[in-house]
């Protein structure tokens, strides 16, 4: 395969996001307003909203979730960029980061230069289970929907190969969700607002209140093995697991790198992306790891001549707890098996460990409206990268970074890597 390089640099300039969360009365197009006016106050110098040249937006069930199609030139109306040209884009939930490559290869070429990209999603306007039925159109409906399967059961079927193969324990798993509850309760951006401990002595406090036998739970992890409170939802996965349903947009200002001073002194360049698709479980060879993410690194590594060690923070797609132990060794910051299940639990991705991973609180924590969860990622990247992150700022200097989203169960992934000169 050719080493591929853009034609033309490109860098953030500005990042934005809405509340994250349950968002009653709220459509997808005004939460992509609030993204927009974020986005806006996030840049340097300011700009004039009519430089800029065109809008990506990813979503990918506004004609399920809010009977709307085409969702992306209302966001465009609605944020007052009317008539530039509008572009939907669905691919599940790596739909923002493809918008956001679209709007990367849009300067590249030199069509333009400067254009906003993001995503949005309204999901809690159906019942949890037909919203459950919503997002598994997103599986193969030949051979994975019509048998049977959401999303949930498959990634335990993937958690069920990882454990079998690795001996991986819940323990394991239970360690990320604890660490990302922990990140989340720092973003005031997030879902939610509680660490797994808090949700702990909420539910003793509430036994109490009510004159209930009290829980003896030590800590998280007895709280976490309690089947009352954590019960499984497709084993081996359990609620605590499971990323939650989630309203939200988010959205970024990107630009040609020749102009990006103009906005600000400290640019974000896009240095690396990468893309590729995969195909349903059945033809796999191994489902302890998703092959598009390795392929969508390897790509973006190259474009960028860096390695995974050279990586110093990374967002990447933990929409269930398996699924951040997958992608942290599909994407080479360590070894499959023992080493990337028990990071979490040996503080190695912490804010202050070896390798930070989701100090956002990942979309365990912070949320995961699919259509805009790619875009979540970057803001949370810029912010780190800015210095802007307050108590969830890391300790280090995170000049280059990473960010990794997939869409469906691993058949489309983009990884993008950013660096901060």
């Amino acid at each position: 395969m050719n080493k591929r390089k853009l034609g033309r640099g490109v860098a953030v300039v500005g990042a934005g996001m809405s509340k994250y969360g349950v968002r009653t009365g709220v459509s997808n197009r005004e939460m992509f307003v609030e993204a927009f006016k974020h986005m806006m106050a996030s840049v340097d110098r300011g700009v004039d909203p009519k430089d800029i040249e065109a809008n990506y937006v990813g979503c990918c069930g506004a004609w399920n979730w809010e009977s709307q199609a085409g969702i992306g030139k209302w966001c465009t109306d609605w944020a007052g960029l009317v008539p530039i040209p509008s572009t939907t884009v669905d691919n599940a939930c790596a739909s923002a980061s493809v918008a956001i490559r679209q709007g990367i290869i849009g300067i590249a070429s030199g069509l333009y230069d400067i254009v906003l990209a993001g995503g949005v999603e309204k999901m809690s306007t159906l019942p949890t289970n037909e919203t459950t039925l919503v997002l598994a159109t997103g599986a193969d409906m030949a051979w994975e929907t019509y048998a049977g399967f959401t999303f949930p059961g498959l990634y335990a079927t993937m958690a069920t190969a990882y454990m079998n193969e690795y001996g991986t324990t819940s323990e394991d798993l239970m360690a990320v969700a604890i660490k990302n509850h922990d990140n989340g309760v720092l973003n005031p951006m997030a879902q939610f607002g509680q660490t797994i401990r808090d949700v702990m002595n909420a539910r003793i406090a509430k036994a109490k209140e009510k004159g209930q036998p009290v829980p003896s739970w030590a800590d998280e992890m007895e709280f976490l093995h309690d089947s009352a409170f954590n019960p499984v939802v497709a084993w081996p996965l359990k609620l605590f697991d499971c990323c939650p349903i989630t309203d939200g947009a988010a959205c970024v200002l990107l630009v040609a790198e020749e102009i990006a001073k103009d906005f600000t002194d400290t640019p974000i360049y896009i240095i690396g992306t990468g893309q590729a698709s995969g195909g349903a479980l059945h033809d796999r060879e191994s489902l302890t790891s998703i092959p598009a993410a390795q392929i969508a690194a390897r790509q973006a590594y190259e474009m960028a001549g860096v390695s995974p060690q050279d990586i110093k923070i990374a967002e990447v797609h933990d929409c269930f707890t398996i699924a951040e132990v997958m992608a942290i060794s599909d994407i080479g910051f360590f070894k499959p098996g023992k080493e990337a299940a028990t990071a979490a639990a040996e503080g190695k991705t912490h804010r202050d460990g070896v390798k930070p991973i989701n100090t956002s609180g990942g979309l365990k924590s912070k949320g995961h409206p699919v259509g805009a969860t790619g875009a979540g990622m970057v803001v949370e990247i810029f912010e780190q990268m800015k210095g802007h992150a307050g108590p969830r700022q890391v300790p280090i200097d995170a000049n280059l970074t990473l960010t990794h989203n997939v869409g469906a169960h691993g058949t489309t992934v983009v990884v993008q890597i950013y660096e901060r000169r």
